[in-house]
C-alpha cells in the first residue's frame, strides 16, 4: 500500500513534501482536447498571417504591420501559453520553480499584449475613417513600428510588476514539490482590472462606435449624391449591404472580445483560491480562445489574405520575386 502511494506522488523520494499526480477525469481529457486544437489552430492562422505580411511588399503598411504584431502574440499564445497552461493544470511540474516564473512572465506578455494591439488598431481605424485627408501623414510605417515596440516594451514592464510576487520569492505560493501556482492578490487583480481591461476596453468601444458611426453618416452622404443616377436603386442596395456589414465586423469584433476576457477577469476579481481550480480552466481557455478568433476576425475579412493564404499553400512564395506579387 505504501509503494503505491509512492508511484502516485510527482517526487516519490520526497514523500512528505511531494504533491500527488493529478487524476485524469474524463470531462478533464475532453476539454484538454479542445484546448490542444485550439492551439494548433490558433498557430496555424496566425502563422499563415505572419508569413503574409512579412513576406507581399505590398503589403508593408501601417495597418498590416499592427495585424502582424497582434499575430506574433497570438502566435505565441498558441505555442507556448496554452500548451504550458495544459501541462501545469494536468501533470506534475517538473521544470522547477524558476522555469514556473519564467512561464508565467512570458505567458503574461503574450496574453496582455494582443490588447494593446487591439487598442493600437481602434486608433488607426479611427484616424483612417474620421479624419482620412491626414491619415498618410499622421500614421506612417516608421510611427507603426515605434508604437508597437512601445506596446511590447510597456507589457514587458506590466508583467514584471504584475507578478513581482514571484520574482522576490520563487515558489512561494506552492504547497508542495510538483506544482506551478499561479497567485494573484485582490489589489493587484483589481489594479489589473481597473487598467488593462475597463480602461482600455472603454477606449476600444468609443473608438469603433465613432467609426461605424462616421462610416454610416458617410454611406449615406453618398446615396444621397446618387439619387439623380440611373442605377439607383442597385447602388442604394449596395451601400445597404456596406452598411450591415461594417455593422456585423464591429459587432462581432466587441462582443466577441468582452466574452473571450470577461470570464478571465471575473475569475481573477473573485480571489486567489479560484484562480487554480476549474473555474480558472474554463475562464483561461475563453481567454487563450480569443487569439484564434484575432486571425478570423481581422484578417479573414480582408481579400488580401485569402489571396495570399492561396499563394502559401501552393508554395508559390518559393518563386523568386514572388514578394512583389499583387495580392490587393
Amino acid at each position: 500500500m505504501q509503494t503505491q502511494d509512492k508511484a502516485e506522488l510527482c517526487f516519490p523520494q520526497l514523500p512528505n513534501t511531494s504533491c500527488r499526480k493529478p487524476t485524469a477525469q474524463s470531462n478533464a481529457v475532453f476539454l484538454n482536447i479542445m484546448l490542444v486544437s485550439v492551439s494548433v489552430l490558433t498557430v496555424f492562422l496566425n502563422l499563415l498571417i505572419i508569413i503574409s505580411v512579412s513576406h507581399f511588399r505590398q503589403l508593408h503598411t501601417p495597418t498590416n504591420i499592427l495585424l502582424l504584431s497582434l499575430a506574433v502574440s497570438d502566435f505565441l499564445v498558441g505555442l507556448l501559453a496554452m500548451p504550458g497552461e495544459i501541462f501545469r493544470l494536468t501533470t506534475c511540474w517538473f521544470l522547477g520553480d524558476v522555469m514556473c516564473s519564467l512561464y508565467k512572465y512570458l505567458s503574461c506578455i503574450v496574453s496582455f499584449t494582443p490588447i494593446g494591439d487591439m487598442v493600437l488598431i481602434s486608433v488607426d481605424r479611427y484616424i483612417a475613417v474620421c479624419d482620412p485627408l491626414h491619415y498618410p501623414t499622421r500614421v506612417t510605417v516608421r510611427r507603426v513600428k515605434l508604437c508597437v515596440c512601445l506596446c511590447w516594451f510597456y507589457y514587458f514592464l506590466y508583467s514584471g510588476i504584475y507578478l513581482k510576487n514571484d520574482f522576490t520569492e520563487l515558489g512561494r505560493y506552492n504547497s508542495c514539490y510538483g506544482q506551478c501556482v499561479i497567485v494573484i492578490d485582490y489589489i493587484t487583480g483589481a489594479v489589473d482590472i481597473v487598467l488593462t481591461f475597463i480602461f482600455l476596453i472603454t477606449v476600444i468601444i468609443v473608438l469603433y462606435m465613432r467609426v461605424f458611426v462616421v462610416a454610416v453618416s458617410q454611406a449615406r452622404a453618398m446615396r444621397s449624391h446618387i439619387t439623380a443616377v440611373t442605377l439607383q436603386r442597385s447602388v442604394t442596395l449596395s451601400t445597404k449591404k456596406s452598411e450591415l456589414k461594417a455593422a456585423r465586423t464591429l459587432g462581432v469584433l466587441v462582443l466577441g472580445f468582452l466574452m473571450c476576457y470577461c470570464p478571465y477577469y471575473c475569475v481573477s476579481l473573485a480571489g486567489d483560491s479560484v484562480l487554480n481550480g476549474s473555474s480558472a480552466f474554463y475562464a483561461l481557455f475563453l481567454f487563450y480562445f480569443n487569439s484564434c478568433l484575432n486571425p478570423v476576425i481581422y484578417a479573414l475579412f480582408y481579400p488580401w489574405f485569402r489571396k495570399a493564404v492561396k499563394l502559401i499553400v501552393t508554395l508559390q512564395i518559393l518563386q523568386p520575386g514572388s514578394c512583389a506579387a499583387k495580392v490587393q
